[in-house]
C-alpha cells in the first residue's frame, strides 16, 4: 500500500529522541530480535523498532535477523526505538519483552560464570554479581567453606547454576556434595529459585520502563510445574525456530523456571520408607489486584509448550474461578477448553470419576459388589445357624427313642441267612436309630463346615471392603484436589473475535494474552495456578509446563493510540479553543488511525460526552454522581484540587473496532457560562441540565468540531488523494452522526 511508504517516509520527520541509558547496544539489538522473532509482539508494536540500516536477507529471500544483529551492534544508530508508542501497547506484551531480555542476560551471565576468568565479560560478571547478592543470603552455611578469613561457595557448588541441567540433574548435583544434607539441598534450590525471579523481576522492570512501560505495581514471576526429568538439552545458546532452523541468541531458557519443592516421604523398595525431593505437580501464587481504580492486567506466556497435554492455568478469585487452556497447536492460552487428544485436565478428573471411582463403587455397592456378596453370606450363614440348631435338636430327640425288636426275620439276614451256612437259628429285628443317628451327625457336620465358610466369606468380603474403601477414600481426596484447583464455580462467558467477556465484567483477549480484572477501589486476593497434567488419573508421573506471570496495574484508556489530556485549556466559563489539538508528537498516532479508517472492515465510532461536574478516583477524573454543586472556591481555584477536575481528553482506541471518545469535565463550583443560542437555551431548561453540564457539553462540542478540522486537513497531508478523501468522508460522516450526551438525554446542534 502506498500508504505505508508515506508512513515509512513520514515517522522520522516526527521522532522524538530518547536516551536508553539502560540497554547497550547488544541489548537492544537482542531487544529488536525476539520482538521480531515473536509474531504476538511484532504484530502489537514491532514497527515501533525501526532498523535503519541496510537490509540482509537469506538466499531464500527471508530477512537474516542473526546479521542484523551484528550490524545494530556495530552501528547502535540503525535502531530507533520509540517508546512513546511502545508504552500504548498492551502492558502485558511489554512485560514479555522485558521478562525475555531478563532471561536472557541471566542466561548469559550464568554461562559466562563457567568461562575462564580472563575470558569473562565485565558486563556479564557484574550481572552475575547481582544474582548473586540475592542468591547467597538464601543459601544454607553448609555450601560455604571459610577460605582466607572470608567465606566463599564451597567446591563444585555453583556447576548447578548451569542452566541447561534439568531439576533432576540439579537435585542429583547436589545431593553428591556430601557437605550437604537433604534440607539443606532443598534451601538450596529455593534460595537459586528465590534469586532467580528476583533478578528476571527487577530487571525486567527496569527494562519494561525503558521501553515506555508504565506501571506502579509490578510483578514478574517465573514458574514451573511436573515432575522435574524433562526439562534437560531444552535450553542452549541457540534454539530451532518454527521451522527448524537455528536462531542465535533466542533461548527458551526453561531450566531457570522454578519449581515449588518439598521433601515429601514415599515407600521404597522392601516397604522401607523413604524421603525425597518433589516439585509440585500444581503451583499455586497467590497475587492482589492493583486496587486504587486501576485495572489489574495479567499477562501469561507460556514456555516449555507440550502438544500432548493441554497447558491448564486456572485464576480464582472470591471463589469464582477463570480457566484458560492452551490449544492443541499453539502455545498461547484461551477459555476455549477445545483440545484434539485426551491429554486434558477434564479429562483425567472425568476417567478418575467415572471410570476408576465409578468401577470401585459399583465393586462396593453395586448387584455383586461387596455390600451384596457380604448380605447373601450373611442370609445364608444365618439360615445355616438354624438349620443347625434343628438338626442338632433332631439328633438329640433320637437318643431317647426306644429300641424296637420284632419277630419277623428282617430281609438282610434272610439274605446273609442263605449265604452262611451257620446262620441257621431264628435272629430277631431290633431297630436302634444308629442309621439316623450317623446321617444326622453327618449332616451336622456338613453344616458346621457350611457354617465357617460362609463367614470366612465375609471376614474376606468385609476386608476386601475395607480395602475398597480406603481405595475409594484415595481416590475420593485426589479427585477433590483436582476439581478444587480446576475451580469449582467457573464463570460463563461469551467471546466476538477472540475478546472473551466474563458474566463479571473480567476480559481475556487472546491476541495479547492478556487478563484483565476491571478497576475497583479495594485490593483483592487471587490466585493463579498452573496445573501440570499428569501421565494418568493415578499417576504422579506429570510433564513440564513452564509460565511466566506479570501483573500489573494499569490506568483505564492507557492503552488509547492516540491521548489528549486537555488539562484547565479553557477560560472560567468558556468553551472557545484556540490552540491546536493534533501536535507533531501525535503524528504516529494519526497515521495508524488513518490506515485503520482505510480498513472499511474494522467498525468505527465516536462517543462523545458532557460530563459535568467530575471528581478524582485516585488515577484519573471521572462524571460526580450526584452532581453536588459548591457555591464558591474552598481554596485557592488554581489548587490541584480544583484544577486536575477542569479537564477535557480525548482517546482514540485501535483494535478490533476503532472509537474516537470525547469526555469534558468541570470542578464543582457553579458556573455562569452564558449561551447567545436560545436554542441551546431551551434544549439546557427542557433537559433540567444544570450550568455546568452544559459548559461541559459544549466543549465536548468545540473539540469535536476542531478535531474534524484538524483530522481533515492532516489526511490531506499525510495521504495519497484517493486514500485521503476515503479517510475524511469515513470521519465526517461519522462525526454528523454524533451526539454529545449529556445526563439522560444528549445536546442536540450541528456539529
Amino acid at each position: 500500500m502506498k500508504f505505508k511508504f508515506l508512513l515509512f517516509l513520514l515517522l522520522p520527520l516526527f521522532s522524538i529522541g530518547q536516551d536508553y541509558p539502560l540497554l547497550n547496544a547488544e541489548e537492544r539489538a537482542y531487544l529488536y530480535h525476539i520482538v521480531k522473532k515473536s509474531p504476538i509482539l511484532d504484530q502489537n508494536f514491532g514497527r515501533f523498532f525501526e532498523y535503519q540500516g541496510p537490509e540482509i536477507l537469506h538466499k531464500n529471500g527471508e530477512i537474516h535477523y542473526d546479521s542484523i544483529e551484528e550490524m545494530i551492534i556495530s552501528n547502535p544508530e540503525n535502531l530507533l526505538i520509540r517508546s512513546e508508542e511502545i508504552a500504548k501497547s498492551p502492558v502485558g506484551l511489554i512485560a514479555e519483552a522485558a521478562n525475555k531480555m531478563a532471561i536472557w542476560e541471566l542466561n548469559k551471565a550464568l554461562i559466562e560464570n563457567r568461562k575462564k576468568e580472563e575470558d569473562q565479560s565485565l558486563h556479564l560478571v557484574q550481572e552475575y554479581k547481582e544474582f548473586e547478592a540475592y542468591l547467597f543470603p538464601k543459601l544454607p552455611d553448609n555450601a560455604f567453606k571459610e577460605k582466607t578469613g572470608q567465606f566463599v561457595l564451597q567446591p563444585k557448588f555453583d556447576n548447578v547454576f548451569n542452566p541447561s541441567l534439568s531439576l533432576d540433574d540439579k537435585i542429583a548435583m547436589l545431593e553428591s556434595l556430601r557437605y550437604l544434607d537433604q534440607q539443606d539441598i532443598l534451601i538450596s534450590l529455593n534460595a537459586i529459585s528465590y534469586a532467580t525471579n528476583v533478578y528476571v523481576e527487577k530487571r525486567s522492570f527496569e527494562i519494561f520502563k525503558s521501553l515506555g512501560g508504565r506501571a506502579d505495581y509490578y510483578i514478574n514471576v517465573l514458574v514451573a510445574a511436573g515432575d522435574g526429568s524433562n526439562t534437560s538439552g531444552l535450553l542452549n545458546e541457540r534454539e530451532k525456530d518454527e521451522k527448524g532452523r537455528w536462531n542465535k541468541g533466542l533461548p527458551k531458557a526453561v531450566g531457570l523456571f522454578p519449581y515449588h519443592l518439598s521433601i515429601k516421604e514415599t515407600e521404597g523398595k522392601k516397604k522401607k520408607v523413604e524421603s525425597k525431593i518433589e516439585p509440585a505437580r500444581i503451583t499455586t501464587h497467590v497475587f492482589q489486584t492493583a486496587g486504587n481504580n486501576r485495572l489489574t492486567n495479567i499477562h501469561f506466556d507460556v514456555w516449555g509448550y507440550n502438544d500432548n497435554k493441554q497447558t491448564t492455568v486456572v485464576i480464582e478469585k472470591s471463589g469464582k474461578s477463570y480457566r484458560l487452556f492452551g490449544s492443541g497447536s499453539t502455545r498461547f492460552l484461551s477459555p476455549d477448553s477445545a483440545f484434539v487428544g485426551t491429554g486434558t485436565f477434564q479429562s483425567i478428573i472425568d476417567v478418575l470419576e467415572f471410570n476408576k471411582m465409578a468401577k470401585l463403587e459399583d465393586m462396593i455397592y453395586g448387584k455383586k459388589g461387596f455390600d451384596y456378596g457380604i448380605e447373601y453370606n450373611t442370609k445364608k450363614r444365618d439360615e445355616t445357624e438354624l438349620k443347625i440348631e434343628k438338626a442338632e435338636k433332631s439328633h438329640s430327640d433320637l437318643g431317647y427313642t426306644p429300641i424296637k425288636t420284632s419277630s419277623r426275620t428282617s430281609r438282610k439276614i434272610k439274605k446273609d441267612r442263605r449265604k452262611s451256612k451257620t446262620l441257621k437259628d431264628y435272629q430277631p429285628t431290633t431297630d436302634s436309630n444308629q442309621k439316623q443317628k450317623k446321617e444326622s451327625q453327618n449332616s451336622i457336620v456338613r453344616l458346621y463346615g457350611r457354617f465357617e465358610s460362609y463367614k470366612a466369606k465375609i471376614v474376606e468380603l468385609e476386608e476386601q471392603k475395607l480395602e475398597a474403601m480406603d481405595v475409594m477414600a484415595k481416590y475420593r481426596f485426589k479427585l477433590d484436589y483436582y476439581k478444587q484447583n480446576f475451580g469449582r464455580k467457573p464463570v460463563p462467558y461469551t467471546e466476538e473475535d477472540g475478546l472473551y467477556l466474563f458474566a463479571d465484567s473480567t476480559t481475556f483477549d487472546i491476541k495479547t494474552q492478556e487478563f484483565v480484572f476491571k478497576e475497583t477501589a479495594d485490593t483483592t486476593a487471587f490466585d493463579v495456578r498452573l496445573i501440570a497434567i499428569p501421565v494418568s488419573s493415578l499417576s504422579d508421573e506429570a510433564d513440564e509446563v513452564m509460565l511466566h506471570i506479570n501483573v500489573a496495574g494499569a490506568t483505564p484508556n492507557y492503552d488509547a493510540r492516540l491521548q489528549l489530556q486537555l488539562q484547565d485549556v479553557f477560560e472560567s466559563d468558556q468553551f472557545d479553543l484556540s490552540d491546536k489539538l493534533l501536535l507533531p508528537k501525535d503524528s504516529v498516532a494519526m497515521q495508524l488511525f488513518f490506515e485503520g479508517l482505510l480498513d472499511k472492515k474494522v467498525d468505527f465510532s465516536i462517543v462523545a460526552r458532557g460530563n459535568g461536574i467530575g471528581e478524582w478516583n485516585g488515577v484519573k477524573v471521572k462524571k460526580a454522581n450526584p452532581q453536588e454543586e459548591e457555591e464558591s472556591y474552598s481554596s485557592d481555584k488554581m489548587d490541584e484540587a480544583y484544577r486536575r477536575l477542569r479537564l477535557s481528553e480525548v482517546y482514540i482506541n485501535l483494535g478490533r473496532e476503532i472509537q474516537l471518545e470525547i469526555n469534558s469535565f468541570t470542578d464543582p463550583v457553579q458556573s455562569n457560562v452564558k449561551l447567545e443560542n436560545p436554542e441551546l437555551e431551551t434544549q439546557m431548561t427542557s433537559n433540567n441540565w444544570s450550568k455546568n453540564e452544559m459548559l461541559s457539553a459544549m466543549r465536548t462540542l468545540i473539540i469535536l468540531r476542531k478535531l474534524k478540522d484538524e483530522v481533515n486537513t492532516l489526511a490531506g497531508q499525510y495521504l495519497l488523494r484517493t486514500d485521503a478523501k476515503i479517510v475524511i468522508d469515513r470521519f465526517n460522516k461519522e462525526v454528523q452522526k454524533t451526539k454529545i450526551s449529556v445526563g439522560t438525554s444528549s445536546l442536540k446542534v450541528k456539529i
